[in-house]
Formats: structure tokens, C-alpha cells, sequence
């Protein structure tokens, strides 16, 4: 009988859902590419009936499950099944000025938040408090909205400095409602007070649409008698836990986009290149940095909301195989409209009725599919819609290059037939193997990371000090993300002095990964590791 090694990677798109089957020695031994479905579950369940198909493959040697997600982001920019949250910001009396969720879309702050207050609390810059926490006023707030919320988010003032205040009114939370979903700010964001809020709130809010696809995955693998352990793709290429991911569902926005990159990376050797991945409704151009995904140096806006919690660079446009073309007066339109998972019944190539760019591939042979060529009648909306994609698209490479130079540009995703053979800016187009289901390959081949985004203040014991505490902190969080503790290792560190503060200050990112590891194995060394953090006393390097 062959030996349990196989991991299985499902990326679930708005057009298609893909998975794939990999073995020990990162090999592609099954894939498949199936239409997604309304209701999540039908589209996984199909993909993994699909590659069960492999004569290779037995249920039973499948150790691990990878699923990367675009629901997140769908839900915000629908306003659907989204979660009510009470809000709670610690930064009375100085931040009233500007009350939480200012600035969200009207509509969106009504779906999501039964009610919003400013306590006093919070942290000063040097680790002091800024008020003394009004435990009272935290109270009363929950004892009004308590029956209407399905979670609370929690934001202090320079909460990355020091949590304290967060943590002791989350036992407020726990101790008045019970057991609920909470949001800490300190857990998800970086500097940047209304920034951090808002991915708070977002965070709680989409609880439930982690809950749903969690339900969605654990039917599917029930319903093929699969046991494996299961990770959510995360914003940056690597993995988290599923309990991990059902505590911060937000981290899993840019998930989609990330697992592409990672996997053009994997399949074409390629560290540092662009990459292009267009799938059925969107085209995301992205940057390869040492075989991640560089990351956005500003703030994300998801569905009109300013965040800053990290998410890759991305250049996004509304075009993919299955968006719509029309004629208007002077030239053509795309777009924004898609026909999605319903490609193969309504394009032209397919035996439908609406045009579609994957006709205009067709028509001018970048690609041989569907059941017949578009009529004469067609052809020259197509070709006209073909040349602006084809403009659309250099221009979306060019805002993602940061030199002159030509670079080498991978295309991966289902759509990529769309993308030319040559571009401007370009000094090569690389089209590797399994580059329908690079989104899928990423996601299986994902390492498991944890990172730290903070203040540290240098004590007496300097620089070097701060540095081991956010390595520590930064391996602990990758090790209760589902990392194998035996393999953490630190992959990317960044330190900006902090010159305008009073005493030295140093804001350190680190971001530590490793292999899967087992959830047992996880549990108890992330106990230990927090155990013996929240013993110690605080160092100088922090106040």
C-alpha cells in the first residue's frame, strides 16, 4: 500500500475551483479544474472527485489539505454574510475626534457593527498608559449591545507597543457575553490607529464566512473519507492552521492572488520576476521577491475601507477570459461584467451567445478550445477587444515595475491564454507546465509563517535584545499557525529607527516560517513557548 504523502491544494476562484495532488518530491501527479458553485461546497467536492480520478492517487495517502479562497473579499465587496460586531476602541479621552468606522461605505458600517464606543485607555508611545482602561464603561457598552453581537473587535491606541489593555478587556468581553468571537487589534494590524481598527472590524466581521467555507471543506473531505489536516492560504503565500484561520479570518483576503505567485515561483525556478495570473473575471500582476509575493508598503483598500495589515502588492483589473465584450459608440467595451463559472455555457466558442475574451483568444488563435470558431460577424468586435486587453495589460505590468529594465513575466491561471507573446517591458514570457492550476500548486507547496509588527523601545540591553524578543515572538506565532517547531526559521527582518520619539525606538517586522507540522505537535510547543513568554518578566527592550 503506498505510504500517506501526498498533499492536496484547492484554491476555490469566482470562475473556477482547481485542485492538485502532490507528492513528496513536489511532484504534480493529479490536477483538475472544475466551475464554481453558488453554495462553496459543490465546487470542492467536485475538484476533489476530479483528481481522486489518478490512478496514483489513494484517499488514504492524502497527510494534508491546503485551501486558498477568494470568499473573504467577496463577502466585503457583496455585503454578504457578514457578522454584527460591536466595536470597541481604548483611546478616551484623546481620540474622539474621529469615531470608529469613519469613513466606511454607509452601507457596510450598517451590515456590519450593533454599535460602536470610545473608553478611556490606551497606550502611550513609550509603553505608558495614555488614560487609566475604564473597565466600567467597557461593561455597560456589552450589557447594551451584548444580545445583538456575533463578535467584538477590541483597538487600543499603540496597541503594537503594548497589548495590555486589549488583553484585560477581553476578559471583560469574556466574562460578560461568554464565549464570542474577539477581535484584538495588536493580533492583526501594524501602526496606524484607524488603519489597525479597521481590519479589526473586517476581521470579526467575516468570522462567519471562515465558519462557512471550514464547513464547506470538512463536508467535502467527510464525503471522500479523507482525515487529513487542513490549512487556510493566507495573504502572504504561506499557510496557517484552520483553527488559526477560523480566530483571523481577514489574513486570508489576498490569499487567491498569493497562492499564484507562490506557484509561479515553484514551477518555474523563477526567485524574482512579475507575474501575471488571470483567471475568469480579474487579472492580478504581482512581483516575486526571494519566491514570495512582495508585500503592499501601504495601506489596502478592500471593498472602500483603508487597512494595513499585510497583503501582497497587486496591481488588480476587471479582465479575464470570461468577461464580457460590447460594442458602444467609438470602439468596444469589457467588462466589469463576467460570466464566471457560467463560461462554458454562454461564451461564443461554447455554443452561447455572449462574446467574451476567451472568444477573442479563439478568434486569433492564441488558444484552440471550445466546440467552434465565432462567427465572421464577431470578428472584428473581438479583435478590437483583444487589442485593448492586450493595452490593459502592459499597462497594469508597467505600474508594477519599479525600473526601466525589461523583466521576465511569468503567465499563469486559466485566462492566461489571453496574454500576448510579446509585451512591452518584457523581456520574456514564461509559460511553464500546470499553469492553469498555479493557484492550486501554491497553495500546496505553502510554508507555515507567524509575524511580529512592532515598537520595541531599546533599553539598557540595546538593539540586540529587541531583535531575539521579535524573533521569539515571531517563531511562537508561526509554530500556533501549524509550523513544525523543529524547522521555524527566520526569513525576513526589517528595522526602521524611530527618530522622532524621546527615547531610541525601533519599529522590527520579522516574518518566521517553516514546514507542516502536526497539530498535536503545534499545540503543545506553541503552549510552552506562550507559557513561558507571559512568565517572564519584561525586558528593556520593551516598556
Amino acid at each position: 500500500m503506498p505510504r500517506p504523502d501526498c498533499r492536496l491544494g484547492i484554491d476555490v476562484g469566482g470562475t473556477n475551483t482547481d485542485a492538485v495532488i502532490m507528492d513528496t518530491t513536489d511532484r504534480v501527479i493529479a490536477k483538475a479544474k472544475v466551475p464554481t458553485t453558488p453554495d462553496i461546497t459543490g465546487g470542492i467536492m467536485a475538484a476533489i472527485d476530479a483528481v481522486l480520478q489518478a490512478p496514483e492517487v489513494a484517499p488514504s495517502r492524502i497527510t494534508h489539505v491546503m485551501l486558498g479562497t477568494t470568499h473573504a473579499t467577496n463577502a466585503v465587496l457583496e455585503r454578504r454574510n457578514l457578522r454584527r460586531v460591536a466595536v470597541i476602541r481604548l483611546g478616551g479621552p484623546a481620540t474622539h475626534s474621529v469615531r470608529p468606522l469613519f469613513g466606511w461605505p454607509a452601507d457596510l458600517a450598517d451590515t456590519v457593527s450593533v454599535g460602536a464606543t470610545i473608553v478611556d485607555g490606551g497606550i502611550e508611545f513609550d509603553g505608558r498608559d495614555l488614560s487609566p482602561l475604564d473597565t466600567d464603561a467597557i461593561a455597560r457598552f456589552l450589557g447594551r449591545v451584548g444580545d445583538a453581537a456575533e463578535g467584538v473587535a477590541i483597538t487600543s491606541v499603540f496597541a503594537p507597543v503594548s497589548p495590555r489593555h486589549e488583553l484585560e478587556a477581553a476578559e471583560i468581553v469574556k466574562r460578560e457575553l461568554g464565549e464570542i468571537h474577539v477581535s484584538l487589534s495588536h493580533e492583526i494590524g501594524s501602526i496606524g490607529l484607524l488603519e489597525r481598527e479597521n481590519a479589526t472590524i473586517l476581521n470579526g466581521a467575516l468570522a462567519g464566512v471562515a465558519s462557512d467555507v471550514a464547513d464547506a471543506m470538512r463536508s467535502a473531505l467527510a464525503a471522500h473519507h479523507l482525515q487529513p489536516e487542513t490549512f487556510f492560504a493566507q495573504n502572504d503565500g504561506t499557510l496557517m492552521g484552520l483553527d488559526h484561520a477560523l480566530r483571523y479570518p481577514v489574513l486570508t483576503i489576498g490569499s487567491g492572488p498569493a497562492n499564484s505567485v507562490r506557484g509561479a515561483a515553484f514551477l518555474t525556478g523563477n526567485s524574482d520576476s512579475l507575474v501575471v495570473d488571470v483567471g475568469g473575471t480579474s487579472t492580478d500582476v504581482g512581483v516575486l521577491v526571494n519566491g514570495f509575493p512582495r508585500e503592499s508598503s501601504l495601506g489596502v483598500e478592500i471593498g472602500g475601507i483603508l487597512t494595513n495589515f499585510r497583503m501582497p502588492d497587486l496591481v488588480t483589473i476587471a479582465l479575464g477570459g470570461g468577461t464580457v465584450i460590447a460594442a458602444e459608440p467609438g470602439g468596444v467595451r469589457l467588462g466589469p461584467r463576467s460570466v464566471g463559472y457560467l463560461l462554458t455555457q454562454e461564451a461564443l466558442v461554447f455554443g452561447g451567445d455572449t462574446p467574451t475574451l476567451t472568444d477573442s483568444a479563439v478568434a486569433a488563435g492564441r488558444a484552440e478550445l471550445g466546440e467552434r470558431i465565432p462567427a465572421s460577424r464577431h470578428r472584428r468586435l473581438l479583435a478590437d477587444a483583444l487589442a485593448r486587453a492586450d493595452a490593459m495589460l502592459a499597462d497594469a505590468i508597467d505600474r508594477m515595475k519599479t525600473s526601466k529594465e525589461d523583466r521576465a513575466l511569468v503567465a499563469v491561471g486559466g485566462g492566461s491564454i489571453l496574454v500576448p507573446d510579446r509585451i512591452p517591458g518584457v523581456s520574456e514570457i514564461i509559460r511553464p507546465d500546470h499553469f492553469d492550476t498555479a493557484n492550486a500548486v501554491g497553495a500546496a507547496i505553502a510554508s507555515v509563517s507567524g509575524q511580529v509588527d512592532r515598537i520595541y523601545h531599546l533599553g539598557p540591553a540595546g538593539r540586540q535584545s529587541a531583535l531575539d524578543e521579535a524573533y521569539e515572538e515571531a517563531k511562537e506565532h508561526a509554530v500556533a499557525a501549524g509550523a513544525d517547531p523543529g524547522t521555524v526559521e527566520i526569513v525576513e527582518v526589517e528595522e526602521i529607527p524611530l527618530a522622532y520619539l524621546t527615547s531610541p525606538s525601533v519599529r522590527i517586522r520579522v516574518k518566521a516560517a517553516g514546514s507542516l507540522g502536526s497539530m498535536t505537535q503545534r499545540h503543545l510547543q506553541a503552549g510552552a513557548a506562550r507559557q513561558t513568554r507571559l512568565a517572564t518578566p519584561a525586558g528593556s527592550a520593551t516598556t
